[in-house]
Protein backbone atom coordinates (compact mmCIF):
# COMPACT_ATOMS: atom_id res chain seq x y z
CA UNK A 1 0.00 0.00 0.00
CA UNK A 2 0.93 3.51 -0.34
CA UNK A 3 -0.23 7.23 0.66
CA UNK A 4 -1.14 9.32 -1.73
CA UNK A 5 -1.03 12.98 -2.38
CA UNK A 6 -4.53 15.00 -1.28
CA UNK A 7 -5.28 17.78 -3.56
CA UNK A 8 -5.96 20.77 -1.73
CA UNK A 9 -7.69 23.88 -2.80
CA UNK A 10 -4.98 26.10 -4.45
CA UNK A 11 -2.81 23.26 -5.80
CA UNK A 12 -2.65 23.81 -9.56
CA UNK A 13 -4.71 20.81 -9.93
CA UNK A 14 -7.11 21.35 -7.60
CA UNK A 15 -9.45 21.34 -10.96
CA UNK A 16 -10.33 17.73 -10.00
CA UNK A 17 -11.92 18.69 -6.87
CA UNK A 18 -14.62 20.77 -9.09
CA UNK A 19 -15.39 18.23 -12.01
CA UNK A 20 -18.03 15.54 -11.19
CA UNK A 21 -15.95 12.26 -11.41
CA UNK A 22 -16.87 9.25 -13.86
CA UNK A 23 -18.57 5.97 -13.67
CA UNK A 24 -16.29 3.25 -12.15
CA UNK A 25 -16.51 0.38 -14.68
CA UNK A 26 -13.87 -1.99 -13.95
CA UNK A 27 -13.47 -3.85 -11.13
CA UNK A 28 -10.20 -5.59 -11.33
CA UNK A 29 -7.13 -5.38 -9.53
CA UNK A 30 -6.10 -2.03 -9.87
CA UNK A 31 -8.89 -0.79 -8.18
CA UNK A 32 -8.49 -3.08 -5.32
CA UNK A 33 -5.10 -1.37 -5.25
CA UNK A 34 -6.47 2.17 -5.17
CA UNK A 35 -9.23 1.68 -2.40
CA UNK A 36 -6.28 -0.22 0.07
CA UNK A 37 -3.93 3.14 -0.95
CA UNK A 38 -6.64 5.59 -0.21
CA UNK A 39 -7.61 3.80 3.03
CA UNK A 40 -3.96 3.89 4.06
CA UNK A 41 -4.12 8.01 3.04
CA UNK A 42 -7.25 8.69 5.19
CA UNK A 43 -5.52 6.99 7.73
CA UNK A 44 -2.63 8.51 7.84
CA UNK A 45 -4.05 12.33 6.80
CA UNK A 46 -5.87 11.64 9.22
CA UNK A 47 -9.47 11.71 8.47
CA UNK A 48 -12.74 9.90 8.04
CA UNK A 49 -13.47 9.90 4.24
CA UNK A 50 -11.36 10.32 1.46
CA UNK A 51 -12.74 10.58 -2.54
CA UNK A 52 -11.00 9.68 -5.54
CA UNK A 53 -10.90 13.14 -6.98
CA UNK A 54 -8.85 14.32 -3.63
CA UNK A 55 -5.89 11.68 -4.85
CA UNK A 56 -6.23 13.54 -8.26
CA UNK A 57 -8.48 10.49 -9.38
CA UNK A 58 -11.72 11.57 -11.43
CA UNK A 59 -13.50 8.47 -10.45
CA UNK A 60 -16.77 7.84 -8.05
CA UNK A 61 -15.35 6.03 -5.39
CA UNK A 62 -14.66 6.87 -1.87
CA UNK A 63 -13.34 5.24 1.33
CA UNK A 64 -14.63 6.05 5.11
CA UNK A 65 -14.12 4.92 8.10
CA UNK A 66 -16.34 5.40 11.21
CA UNK A 67 -17.16 3.76 14.40
CA UNK A 68 -20.62 1.32 14.33
CA UNK A 69 -20.63 2.48 18.05
CA UNK A 70 -20.04 5.67 18.82
CA UNK A 71 -19.69 4.81 22.52
CA UNK A 72 -16.82 2.18 21.82
CA UNK A 73 -15.05 3.96 18.68
CA UNK A 74 -11.65 2.19 19.41
CA UNK A 75 -12.87 -1.64 18.67
CA UNK A 76 -15.76 -1.15 16.36
CA UNK A 77 -14.58 0.70 13.56
CA UNK A 78 -15.85 -0.03 10.02
CA UNK A 79 -14.30 0.62 6.41
CA UNK A 80 -16.67 1.79 4.13
CA UNK A 81 -16.01 0.98 0.18
CA UNK A 82 -18.29 2.98 -2.38
CA UNK A 83 -18.05 2.35 -5.83
CA UNK A 84 -20.64 4.63 -7.97
CA UNK A 85 -22.55 5.50 -4.86
CA UNK A 86 -25.95 7.37 -4.84
CA UNK A 87 -28.44 8.78 -2.47
CA UNK A 88 -31.43 7.15 -3.29
CA UNK A 89 -33.57 8.42 0.02
CA UNK A 90 -33.12 11.28 2.57
CA UNK A 91 -34.33 12.61 5.50
CA UNK A 92 -34.08 15.66 8.00
CA UNK A 93 -32.02 18.58 8.16
CA UNK A 94 -29.57 19.32 10.70
CA UNK A 95 -26.11 21.72 10.52
CA UNK A 96 -23.31 20.87 11.77
CA UNK A 97 -19.63 21.34 11.47
CA UNK A 98 -17.13 19.81 9.19
CA UNK A 99 -13.86 19.72 8.12
CA UNK A 100 -12.12 18.48 4.76
CA UNK A 101 -9.14 16.93 3.83
CA UNK A 102 -8.19 19.00 0.77
CA UNK A 103 -9.29 21.96 2.50
CA UNK A 104 -6.52 22.42 5.54
CA UNK A 105 -7.20 24.69 8.13
CA UNK A 106 -10.59 25.88 7.44
CA UNK A 107 -14.21 24.25 8.73
CA UNK A 108 -17.60 24.84 7.58
CA UNK A 109 -21.09 24.64 9.24
CA UNK A 110 -23.41 22.79 6.61
CA UNK A 111 -26.60 21.69 6.52
CA UNK A 112 -26.96 18.30 5.92
CA UNK A 113 -29.66 15.50 5.98
CA UNK A 114 -29.97 13.29 9.14
CA UNK A 115 -31.08 10.01 7.16
CA UNK A 116 -29.99 8.96 4.16
CA UNK A 117 -29.91 5.41 2.27
CA UNK A 118 -27.51 5.02 -0.73
CA UNK A 119 -26.98 2.40 -2.94
CA UNK A 120 -23.59 1.84 -4.57
CA UNK A 121 -21.03 -1.03 -5.54
CA UNK A 122 -18.35 -2.68 -3.37
CA UNK A 123 -15.08 -3.44 -4.98
CA UNK A 124 -16.24 -6.50 -6.40
CA UNK A 125 -19.18 -4.67 -8.76
CA UNK A 126 -21.51 -6.17 -6.33
CA UNK A 127 -24.39 -3.55 -5.62
CA UNK A 128 -25.43 -3.22 -2.07
CA UNK A 129 -27.85 -0.31 -0.23
CA UNK A 130 -26.69 0.82 2.87
CA UNK A 131 -28.71 3.11 5.52
CA UNK A 132 -26.92 5.75 7.68
CA UNK A 133 -27.91 8.18 10.41
CA UNK A 134 -26.57 11.87 12.10
CA UNK A 135 -22.49 12.00 11.23
CA UNK A 136 -21.87 8.93 9.41
CA UNK A 137 -25.03 10.31 7.33
CA UNK A 138 -23.17 13.68 7.40
CA UNK A 139 -20.27 11.69 6.27
CA UNK A 140 -21.46 9.51 3.27
CA UNK A 141 -22.88 13.30 2.30
CA UNK A 142 -19.85 15.16 2.49
CA UNK A 143 -17.94 11.83 0.04
CA UNK A 144 -20.60 11.92 -2.29
CA UNK A 145 -20.75 15.52 -2.62
CA UNK A 146 -16.98 15.19 -4.00
CA UNK A 147 -17.86 13.20 -6.62
CA UNK A 148 -19.86 15.39 -7.52
CA UNK A 149 -17.56 17.86 -7.66
CA UNK A 150 -19.02 20.00 -4.72
CA UNK A 151 -16.97 21.35 -1.43
CA UNK A 152 -18.14 21.97 1.91
CA UNK A 153 -17.26 25.65 1.43
CA UNK A 154 -19.62 25.51 -2.26
CA UNK A 155 -22.39 24.50 0.68
CA UNK A 156 -21.41 26.37 3.86
CA UNK A 157 -23.79 28.48 6.19
CA UNK A 158 -20.31 29.56 7.79
CA UNK A 159 -16.47 29.51 7.59
CA UNK A 160 -14.20 29.18 10.51
CA UNK A 161 -10.07 29.30 10.39
CA UNK A 162 -8.70 25.99 12.68
CA UNK A 163 -6.17 27.69 14.88
CA UNK A 164 -4.23 25.92 17.97
CA UNK A 165 -4.46 28.18 21.07
CA UNK A 166 -1.94 28.07 23.44
CA UNK A 167 -2.98 24.84 25.51
CA UNK A 168 -2.36 23.09 21.77
CA UNK A 169 -6.36 22.58 21.53
CA UNK A 170 -7.68 23.52 18.37
CA UNK A 171 -10.26 26.79 18.19
CA UNK A 172 -12.77 27.26 15.31
CA UNK A 173 -12.53 31.05 14.72
CA UNK A 174 -15.41 32.47 12.50
CA UNK A 175 -14.33 34.19 9.13
CA UNK A 176 -16.08 37.47 8.23
CA UNK A 177 -17.05 36.28 5.05
CA UNK A 178 -17.76 32.84 2.84
CA UNK A 179 -14.37 31.93 1.02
Amino acid sequence: MAVLRIVSTGDPDEEVLHRPAARVREFGPELHRLLDDMLETMRKAPGVGLAAPQVGIGQRISVIEYPDDEDDPENTMRVYELINPEIIKKKGSEVGQEGCLSIPGIAADVDRCTYVLLKAQDRTGREFRLKAYDWLARIFQHEIDHLQGVLMTDKAEKLYRLVKNRDGEVEAIPLEEKM
